[in-house]
Protein backbone atom coordinates (compact mmCIF):
# COMPACT_ATOMS: atom_id res chain seq x y z
CA UNK A 1 0.00 0.00 0.00
CA UNK A 2 1.43 3.33 -0.91
CA UNK A 3 0.46 5.79 1.77
CA UNK A 4 0.25 9.55 0.81
CA UNK A 5 2.97 12.24 2.41
CA UNK A 6 0.36 13.25 4.71
CA UNK A 7 -0.15 9.54 6.02
CA UNK A 8 3.67 9.29 6.99
CA UNK A 9 5.21 9.91 10.33
CA UNK A 10 8.86 9.84 8.49
CA UNK A 11 9.98 10.49 4.77
CA UNK A 12 13.05 10.02 3.65
CA UNK A 13 14.40 10.37 0.03
CA UNK A 14 17.58 10.35 -1.28
CA UNK A 15 19.41 10.61 2.00
CA UNK A 16 23.26 10.91 1.94
CA UNK A 17 26.30 11.55 4.80
CA UNK A 18 29.34 10.92 4.02
CA UNK A 19 32.83 11.28 6.61
CA UNK A 20 35.58 11.98 4.55
CA UNK A 21 35.96 9.43 2.24
CA UNK A 22 33.34 7.10 3.95
CA UNK A 23 29.82 7.49 2.54
CA UNK A 24 27.60 5.99 5.71
CA UNK A 25 24.65 6.55 3.91
CA UNK A 26 23.86 6.47 -0.14
CA UNK A 27 20.73 7.29 -1.39
CA UNK A 28 18.73 5.74 1.06
CA UNK A 29 14.76 6.37 1.03
CA UNK A 30 11.95 5.43 4.02
CA UNK A 31 8.26 6.05 4.41
CA UNK A 32 7.23 5.21 7.83
CA UNK A 33 3.16 5.03 8.63
CA UNK A 34 2.06 6.96 11.82
CA UNK A 35 1.02 4.35 14.47
CA UNK A 36 3.09 1.86 12.89
CA UNK A 37 6.02 0.00 14.72
CA UNK A 38 9.32 -0.21 11.94
CA UNK A 39 12.35 -2.42 12.13
CA UNK A 40 15.33 -1.16 10.41
CA UNK A 41 17.59 -4.06 9.98
CA UNK A 42 21.53 -4.29 8.47
CA UNK A 43 25.19 -5.00 9.79
CA UNK A 44 27.40 -2.55 11.72
CA UNK A 45 28.19 0.16 9.57
CA UNK A 46 25.26 0.12 7.13
CA UNK A 47 24.33 3.31 7.95
CA UNK A 48 21.49 2.57 10.47
CA UNK A 49 22.33 4.68 13.65
CA UNK A 50 23.50 7.47 11.69
CA UNK A 51 20.12 7.69 9.60
CA UNK A 52 18.77 7.83 13.13
CA UNK A 53 21.10 10.72 14.23
CA UNK A 54 19.78 12.74 11.39
CA UNK A 55 15.82 11.73 11.87
CA UNK A 56 16.35 13.55 15.32
CA UNK A 57 18.52 16.31 14.37
CA UNK A 58 21.55 15.72 16.14
CA UNK A 59 23.22 15.07 12.73
CA UNK A 60 23.26 16.82 9.17
CA UNK A 61 22.80 15.64 5.82
CA UNK A 62 24.89 16.06 2.58
CA UNK A 63 21.55 15.59 0.68
CA UNK A 64 18.29 14.34 0.57
CA UNK A 65 14.76 15.04 1.91
CA UNK A 66 13.89 14.16 4.84
CA UNK A 67 10.26 15.49 7.18
CA UNK A 68 9.70 13.72 10.22
CA UNK A 69 6.18 14.69 11.73
CA UNK A 70 5.97 17.13 9.10
CA UNK A 71 9.33 19.05 10.24
CA UNK A 72 12.68 19.24 8.71
CA UNK A 73 14.75 17.82 11.45
CA UNK A 74 17.30 19.89 10.53
CA UNK A 75 15.54 23.22 11.50
CA UNK A 76 13.07 21.39 14.22
CA UNK A 77 12.11 23.53 17.20
CA UNK A 78 12.40 22.64 20.80
CA UNK A 79 8.45 22.19 20.56
CA UNK A 80 8.97 19.90 17.89
CA UNK A 81 11.97 17.88 19.56
CA UNK A 82 9.38 17.44 22.52
CA UNK A 83 7.53 15.03 19.86
CA UNK A 84 10.45 13.07 19.63
CA UNK A 85 12.05 10.55 21.75
CA UNK A 86 14.79 8.16 21.65
CA UNK A 87 16.96 5.82 23.61
CA UNK A 88 20.59 5.67 21.78
CA UNK A 89 22.73 2.75 22.31
CA UNK A 90 24.91 4.47 24.80
CA UNK A 91 23.21 5.30 27.86
CA UNK A 92 24.15 9.12 29.69
CA UNK A 93 22.50 9.32 32.90
CA UNK A 94 23.99 10.97 35.67
CA UNK A 95 25.28 8.40 38.14
CA UNK A 96 24.90 9.92 41.45
CA UNK A 97 20.84 10.39 40.99
CA UNK A 98 18.29 7.85 42.18
CA UNK A 99 16.15 6.11 39.10
CA UNK A 100 13.19 8.20 40.40
CA UNK A 101 14.92 11.60 40.50
CA UNK A 102 16.24 11.13 37.11
CA UNK A 103 12.95 10.25 35.28
CA UNK A 104 11.00 13.14 37.02
CA UNK A 105 14.13 15.43 36.22
CA UNK A 106 13.79 14.84 32.75
CA UNK A 107 10.32 14.48 32.66
CA UNK A 108 10.79 18.75 33.25
CA UNK A 109 11.41 19.19 29.83
CA UNK A 110 8.55 18.23 28.12
CA UNK A 111 5.08 20.14 28.00
CA UNK A 112 3.05 16.94 28.59
CA UNK A 113 5.10 13.91 30.28
CA UNK A 114 3.82 10.63 31.49
CA UNK A 115 3.48 9.92 35.22
CA UNK A 116 7.34 9.50 36.32
CA UNK A 117 6.16 6.47 38.20
CA UNK A 118 4.02 4.69 35.99
CA UNK A 119 7.01 5.13 33.01
CA UNK A 120 9.38 3.42 35.90
CA UNK A 121 6.71 0.78 36.14
CA UNK A 122 6.28 0.23 32.54
CA UNK A 123 9.97 -0.26 32.39
CA UNK A 124 10.31 -2.85 35.24
CA UNK A 125 12.43 -0.65 37.45
CA UNK A 126 9.51 -0.02 40.14
CA UNK A 127 12.04 -2.31 42.66
CA UNK A 128 14.56 0.20 42.16
CA UNK A 129 12.89 3.42 42.38
CA UNK A 130 15.09 4.49 44.93
CA UNK A 131 18.92 3.38 43.76
CA UNK A 132 21.42 5.34 42.62
CA UNK A 133 22.16 4.86 38.80
CA UNK A 134 25.69 3.76 40.10
CA UNK A 135 24.33 0.61 41.66
CA UNK A 136 22.09 -0.48 39.13
CA UNK A 137 23.12 -3.81 36.45
CA UNK A 138 23.90 -2.97 32.97
CA UNK A 139 20.57 -4.03 31.79
CA UNK A 140 18.72 -2.37 34.44
CA UNK A 141 20.23 0.64 32.89
CA UNK A 142 19.37 0.11 29.91
CA UNK A 143 15.63 -0.12 30.94
CA UNK A 144 16.08 3.46 32.59
CA UNK A 145 16.99 4.85 29.20
CA UNK A 146 13.48 3.05 27.95
CA UNK A 147 12.09 4.91 30.01
CA UNK A 148 13.66 8.29 29.64
CA UNK A 149 12.79 7.77 25.69
CA UNK A 150 8.98 7.26 26.82
CA UNK A 151 8.58 9.93 29.63
CA UNK A 152 7.80 12.65 27.38
CA UNK A 153 5.03 10.96 25.43
CA UNK A 154 6.54 11.14 22.44
CA UNK A 155 4.35 11.09 18.89
CA UNK A 156 7.59 9.11 17.44
CA UNK A 157 10.06 6.66 19.05
CA UNK A 158 12.97 6.22 17.99
CA UNK A 159 15.03 2.87 19.43
CA UNK A 160 18.31 1.97 18.61
CA UNK A 161 19.55 -1.14 19.39
CA UNK A 162 17.53 -0.72 22.99
CA UNK A 163 17.28 -4.30 23.77
CA UNK A 164 21.24 -4.54 24.03
CA UNK A 165 22.25 -5.94 27.53
CA UNK A 166 18.40 -7.00 28.56
CA UNK A 167 18.15 -10.62 29.62
CA UNK A 168 15.64 -12.84 27.95
CA UNK A 169 12.89 -11.86 30.56
CA UNK A 170 13.62 -7.93 30.44
CA UNK A 171 13.44 -8.48 26.48
CA UNK A 172 10.23 -9.76 26.54
CA UNK A 173 8.55 -7.22 29.14
CA UNK A 174 10.04 -4.50 26.53
CA UNK A 175 8.07 -5.75 24.11
CA UNK A 176 5.02 -5.92 25.76
CA UNK A 177 5.80 -2.13 26.53
CA UNK A 178 6.46 -1.30 23.07
CA UNK A 179 3.13 -3.23 22.30
CA UNK A 180 1.53 -1.32 25.00
CA UNK A 181 2.99 2.54 22.64
CA UNK A 182 1.72 1.36 19.64
CA UNK A 183 -1.67 0.56 20.77
CA UNK A 184 -1.60 4.21 21.66
CA UNK A 185 -0.74 5.29 18.82
CA UNK A 186 2.77 5.88 18.83
CA UNK A 187 4.94 5.89 15.85
CA UNK A 188 7.79 3.80 16.39
CA UNK A 189 11.65 3.20 14.47
CA UNK A 190 13.61 0.45 15.75
CA UNK A 191 16.59 -0.45 14.73
CA UNK A 192 17.95 -3.87 16.32
CA UNK A 193 20.27 -7.19 15.74
CA UNK A 194 17.49 -9.59 17.34
CA UNK A 195 15.98 -10.65 14.37
CA UNK A 196 12.99 -12.05 16.66
CA UNK A 197 12.82 -9.27 18.17
CA UNK A 198 12.06 -7.42 14.55
CA UNK A 199 9.71 -9.89 13.37
CA UNK A 200 7.63 -10.18 16.78
CA UNK A 201 7.53 -6.43 16.59
CA UNK A 202 7.45 -4.67 13.24
CA UNK A 203 4.43 -4.34 11.11
CA UNK A 204 7.12 -2.94 8.34
CA UNK A 205 10.76 -3.55 8.46
CA UNK A 206 13.72 -2.23 6.01
CA UNK A 207 16.61 -4.08 5.29
CA UNK A 208 20.04 -1.54 5.06
CA UNK A 209 23.15 -2.71 3.49
CA UNK A 210 26.03 -0.11 2.31
CA UNK A 211 23.87 2.76 3.28
CA UNK A 212 20.95 1.82 1.33
CA UNK A 213 17.91 0.14 1.46
CA UNK A 214 17.50 -3.17 -0.14
CA UNK A 215 14.42 -4.50 0.71
CA UNK A 216 11.36 -3.81 2.49
CA UNK A 217 7.49 -5.10 3.55
CA UNK A 218 6.08 -6.97 6.19
CA UNK A 219 8.51 -9.95 7.75
CA UNK A 220 6.64 -12.70 6.16
CA UNK A 221 6.35 -10.68 2.62
CA UNK A 222 10.07 -10.53 2.44
CA UNK A 223 10.34 -13.91 3.69
CA UNK A 224 8.18 -14.85 0.62
CA UNK A 225 9.82 -12.57 -1.53
CA UNK A 226 13.44 -13.12 -0.46
CA UNK A 227 13.34 -16.92 0.94
CA UNK A 228 15.03 -19.50 -1.28
CA UNK A 229 12.64 -21.95 -1.21
CA UNK A 230 12.03 -24.88 1.66
CA UNK A 231 14.45 -27.61 2.80
CA UNK A 232 12.61 -31.23 2.75
CA UNK A 233 14.70 -33.64 4.98
CA UNK A 234 14.52 -37.46 5.23
CA UNK A 235 16.19 -40.48 5.94
CA UNK A 236 16.38 -43.30 3.30
CA UNK A 237 15.88 -46.93 4.23
CA UNK A 238 19.55 -47.54 4.73
CA UNK A 239 19.68 -44.87 7.57
CA UNK A 240 21.22 -42.11 5.51
CA UNK A 241 19.77 -38.45 5.74
CA UNK A 242 19.08 -36.90 2.69
CA UNK A 243 17.90 -33.49 1.94
CA UNK A 244 16.07 -31.46 -1.06
CA UNK A 245 16.06 -27.84 -1.26
CA UNK A 246 12.58 -27.21 -3.50
CA UNK A 247 10.12 -24.19 -3.97
CA UNK A 248 7.61 -26.72 -4.40
CA UNK A 249 7.57 -29.09 -0.80
CA UNK A 250 4.23 -30.39 -0.96
CA UNK A 251 4.85 -32.16 -4.23
CA UNK A 252 8.31 -33.22 -2.95
CA UNK A 253 6.81 -34.78 -0.03
CA UNK A 254 3.81 -36.19 -2.35
CA UNK A 255 6.64 -38.26 -4.31
CA UNK A 256 8.18 -39.20 -0.87
CA UNK A 257 5.10 -40.44 0.41
CA UNK A 258 4.34 -42.86 -2.86
CA UNK A 259 7.89 -43.91 -2.78
CA UNK A 260 7.94 -44.60 0.83
CA UNK A 261 4.48 -46.09 1.00
CA UNK A 262 2.92 -43.60 3.13
CA UNK A 263 4.70 -42.77 6.40
CA UNK A 264 8.21 -40.86 5.47
CA UNK A 265 11.18 -41.63 8.12
CA UNK A 266 12.56 -38.78 9.53
CA UNK A 267 10.59 -36.05 7.78
CA UNK A 268 11.27 -32.29 8.19
CA UNK A 269 9.85 -29.45 5.96
CA UNK A 270 11.84 -26.46 6.95
CA UNK A 271 11.22 -22.78 5.29
CA UNK A 272 13.32 -19.76 5.14
CA UNK A 273 13.33 -17.66 8.07
CA UNK A 274 13.59 -14.20 8.24
CA UNK A 275 17.42 -14.64 9.49
CA UNK A 276 17.86 -16.59 6.24
CA UNK A 277 16.63 -13.70 4.03
CA UNK A 278 18.24 -11.02 6.05
CA UNK A 279 21.30 -12.66 5.39
CA UNK A 280 21.54 -13.20 1.93
CA UNK A 281 20.04 -9.53 1.32
CA UNK A 282 22.77 -8.30 3.31
CA UNK A 283 25.50 -10.62 1.33
CA UNK A 284 26.17 -12.66 4.73
CA UNK A 285 25.22 -15.98 3.87
CA UNK A 286 28.63 -17.68 4.17
CA UNK A 287 28.41 -16.24 7.46
CA UNK A 288 25.76 -18.76 8.58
Amino acid sequence: MTAHANELAVHVRGLRKRYADVTAVDGLDLGIRRGEVFGLLGPNGAGKSTTVEILQGNRSRDEGEVSVLGTDPATGTRAWRSRVGIVWQDESTPAELTVRETVRHFARYYPRPREAEEVIGLVGLGAKADSRIKALSGGQRRRLDVALGVIGGPELLLLDEPTTGFDPAARRQFWDLIRLLADEGTTILLTTHYLEEAETLADRLAVVARGRVVAEGEPGELRERYGTGATVTWTENDGSAREERTGTPTRTVAELMRRFDGEIPGLTVTRPTLEDVYLRLTGQESAR
